[in-house]
């Protein structure tokens, strides 16, 4: 992941938000294509960018990885925890059921 500083920011340029300094993954404003390098930005500071490249395709409201996260390691969205990854997930994968088990409901 690249973090960049820019001077004046066009947020629809994006496609994707991260919610919270320190998220491990961003959310998709648009469709992402596999192969696609992509940039974000934070949802309240757009004076920082982000680039990652896309691993797999990944639909209109659903997770990009910005951190590589470990089997059973934590994803955090919101600056919070929302669950763990289900296997190895690399920066630019589609993260979602097929990865992520939710913590909300495991106790």
């Amino acid at each position: 992941m690249k973090i960049f500083m820019k001077e004046e920011v066009n947020p629809m340029a994006y496609k994707f938000l991260i919610h919270e300094p320190g998220d491990s993954v961003g959310v998709a404003v648009s469709d992402i294509k596999a192969g696609e390098k992509v940039a974000g930005t934070y949802l309240h500071d757009h004076s920082q960018s982000v680039e990652v490249v896309a691993r797999q395709d990944i639909p209109l409201g659903h997770k990009i990885a910005l951190a590589t996260v470990p089997d059973k390691g934590k994803v955090v969205k919101y600056g919070v925890v929302i669950g763990a990854a289900t296997k190895p997930i690399a920066v630019g994968e589609h993260v979602h059921v097929h990865n992520l088990k939710s913590l909300r409901w495991s106790k």
